[in-house]
């Protein structure tokens, strides 16, 4: 998917693209391409894959969310930082926390989010389970893309999550 065509399927789920959010979009793809080259982030290099399988489908979640109604979100094994950085660039009223087990892809989150200059988004080094059973915070929302099986991810995430609009027992 180039660019061109990111903008308009974008644009079908309802999301405003600007300048400034593709210019973000942008610089989060060179970091992703340089910092891959001396630590594993991502299989997916070539640019309009990363489009596609990183950029649109973090966007993928306002199909059954609507993100501009939350204010906190949690995004569990970020790794490279999908769906949480492409989310916080697109919604920058969400707060929102990226947790990952490798101290290397924080750093290399932090590194996005300084260059990015994003705001109120902080990653931490932990294990999902070590911060399911420390963490005081509810999320609106807690996200995941191929960290875990799905029981296990629901048990993990169900401490994390408020109870409320999306999410009730």
């Amino acid at each position: 998917m180039n660019q061109s065509k990111f903008i308009i399927e974008v644009e079908k789920l309802g999301i405003e693209v600007t300048d400034e959010k593709l210019q973000k979009l942008e610089r989060y793809y060179e970091l992703l391409i340089e910092y891959n080259k001396v630590m594993n982030l991502t299989g997916i290099t070539q640019k309009e894959d990363v489009y596609l399988k990183h950029f649109y489908d973090s966007l993928t979640l306002v199909k059954v969310i609507d993100l501009n109604s939350i204010d906190s979100l949690c995004d569990l094994g970020s790794g490279a930082g999908f769906p949480g950085i492409v989310l916080k660039i697109f919604y920058p009223n969400l707060k929102i926390t990226l947790i990952d087990s490798l101290n290397k892809r924080i750093n290399f989150l932090n590194i996005v989010i300084n260059e990015l200059d994003l705001k109120d988004i902080t990653a931490i080094h932990t294990r999902i389970e070590d911060y399911a059973k420390i963490n005081k915070e509810k999320y609106d929302v807690v996200t995941a893309r191929a960290v875990a099986q799905t029981n296990i991810l629901l048990e993990l995430g169900i401490n994390l999550v408020k109870i409320g609009k999306y999410f009730k027992i």
